[in-house]
């Protein structure tokens, strides 16, 4: 009896000890250490997330999508998981389907899981599609995961490619538009403070830390349709003259919007994996060049404005030395007007304009028509060309070479700017990448650089319906005036001398009654045996220049009976 007694007082005392020691336990959990525990609980549980909204889409003038957003999927594994389940080895057939599915060795499957044993996070693999996660859930894998988020699809593909660019596969702009509006299209990401499970899968949302601000939408200026004409007429120009490359710009005279801007070789924007990054840069803005005898009109023009020269002046043009260098021309003429000038193409003549007028006059005109300056439409990696403002910099040979474009350097993009300038009837507007609504915002930014008489001059000069004899002919269209000037341009070697490799390029403006579209085209080191700017570039010209006065639904302004 008393043996019992004390069995229950030691069966008493046992469990009056362990309650208190629960009870202490309790306390020292609950109270004392409590914010110890807390904290070190939210180190494992509490993240801040961002949640990215998807991109603004880049459309073009008419709403057509140029970039948008469309969904893929991540895989990822939790490796520290994995090793507790006895790793890769635990269901080897399974993951070898793994090893399949997403194109990855199974040894290195292998040294990537070992490498990060200790880490809650790895990627296999990233913008994978619907299928592909179906397949690697249907093996219901402990620690690999599925994680939504989207990739950009670029509808246009290699013909709008270095305009609009491309994003990484964080989705964050890397080239073109994409880069140079990224803030804009991406927005900012909404920030949250979550309370995560294991698997990293969110269990409770603890507080809103930033609403962060809506991705917005982009409508460039360019008209998706003549894009594509471009695109397409350059590149076969390109591979026929077997060219180094090209590029081509169409500007709207009345608003300054860009149409089209292309070059070749492109790459295709979708497929990231195989794109050669010598071709992505885009070249109508990146690439300066001189531009040889597309400048000559300006030269007219400052010539008559200071009344050097009548439009019907006869100049001498028999070849000349200047400092032991012999200015000449292809042809030999002795005298020629100053239509003869421009339709001959004729450095002789031009550059005893030039000499009529201090360097000084040629240097600023030319920075009146933006060339040395940035155009400003707002992409990353533009060019701003180059000319030497001190005169000092000008010998008489400089000074005749500026005429008929050598001594300074203009990018595509800046060719086009001054057509559009001289279409506009010498009145230089800012030019735009962007949409513009509303032109009439943009009067305060204009520059009359040319009295519109002067201008009308000179245009009726470069009409190619009255250069059938000259290199321009080719850039006819019928049932239309188009104003064009040729340039062929020796390149600089490796030594800092000319060689014989040449730039082709043609720029004009039409209908020349009243213009309507400005355009350049530029073909760098065509190799085929032809290199002049009227066999080269001209068909690109005619081939483009059409299609936008048919597409825009510009009306003939020359019908022959």
């Amino acid at each position: 009896m008393f043996l019992n007694r004390k069995r229950l007082y030691i069966l008493y005392g046992s469990i009056f000890f362990i309650f208190l020691f629960l009870v202490l336990r309790l306390i020292y959990l609950q109270i004392i250490s409590s914010e110890n525990l807390i904290n070190s609980g939210n180190k494992r549980s509490l993240r801040i997330q961002n949640i990215l909204k998807s991109r603004g889409v880049i459309t073009d003038r008419m709403g057509r999508l140029l970039a948008v957003d469309i969904p893929v999927y991540s895989v990822w594994v939790d490796p520290q998981e994995i090793s507790k389940c006895n790793g890769v080895y635990n269901d080897i057939s399974s993951w070898s389907v793994i090893s399949k599915i997403l194109n990855i060795p199974i040894k290195k499957l292998f040294v990537l899981l070992n490498e990060h044993h200790t880490d809650r996070f790895v990627y296999l693999s990233r913008q994978v599609d619907s299928i592909v996660v179906q397949k690697i859930k249907k093996l219901k894998l402990s620690g690999i995961y599925i994680q939504q988020e989207s990739k950009r699809y670029y509808p246009a593909g290699s013909s709008a490619a270095h305009l609009i660019g491309i994003t990484n596969i964080d989705n964050q702009g890397i080239e073109g538009v994409e880069k140079s509006f990224d803030s804009w299209l991406s927005g900012c990401p909404k920030t949250r403070l979550v309370r995560q499970d294991r698997s990293r899968q969110v269990v409770e949302e603890i507080a809103l830390l930033n609403h962060g601000c809506s991705p917005k939408s982009i409508t460039l200026s360019i008209d998706e349709r003549l894009q594509f004409v471009a695109y397409q007429e350059l590149s076969n120009a390109v591979s026929l003259n077997k060219a180094e490359s090209g590029s081509i710009v169409l500007i709207d005279i009345n608003t300054g919007e860009i149409l089209a801007m292309a070059n070749s070789p492109s790459y295709d924007p979708n497929n990231f994996s195989i794109i050669d990054q010598s071709v992505m840069r885009n070249r109508a803005i990146t690439d300066s060049f001189e531009p040889g005898s597309t400048i000559k009109p300006i030269v007219i023009m400052m010539a008559l404005e200071h009344k050097v020269i009548e439009k019907d002046t006869i100049i001498n043009t028999l070849p000349y030395v200047i400092h032991g260098h012999r200015i000449k021309d292809v042809s030999l003429h002795n005298e020629l007007t100053i239509s003869d000038i421009l339709k001959k193409s004729s450095n002789v003549g031009i550059s005893r304009l030039a000499l009529s007028m201090p360097v000084s006059v040629l240097i600023d005109t030319y920075i009146k028509f933006g060339i040395g300056e940035m155009t400003n439409i707002g992409l990353i990696g533009e060019n701003k060309g180059r000319i030497y403002s001190d005169i000092k910099y000008y010998s008489a040979i400089e000074h005749a070479a500026l005429s008929y474009g050598y001594g300074l350097m203009l990018t595509p993009l800046q060719l086009a700017k001054v057509y559009a300038t001289i279409g506009g009837m010498g009145l230089s507007r800012p030019i735009s990448i962007i949409k513009i609504d509303n032109p009439v915002s943009l009067i305060s930014s204009e520059n009359q650089v040319f009295s519109e008489s002067l201008v009308r001059t000179v245009i009726d000069m470069m009409d190619v319906t009255t250069l059938s004899n000259s290199g321009c002919c080719k850039a006819a269209i019928e049932g239309y005036r188009v104003a064009v000037k040729t340039g062929t341009i020796k390149k600089v070697g490796p030594h800092g001398k000319y060689i014989n490799r040449y730039i082709a390029c043609m720029a004009g403006v039409a209908p020349s009654s009243n213009p309507r579209f400005a355009l350049a085209v530029v073909i760098n080191d065509p190799k085929n045996g032809r290199y002049y700017g009227g066999s080269v570039s001209a068909p690109v010209f005619r081939s483009v220049m059409s299609s936008a006065l048919k597409i825009m639904n510009v009306n003939p302004d020359f019908l022959q009976k």
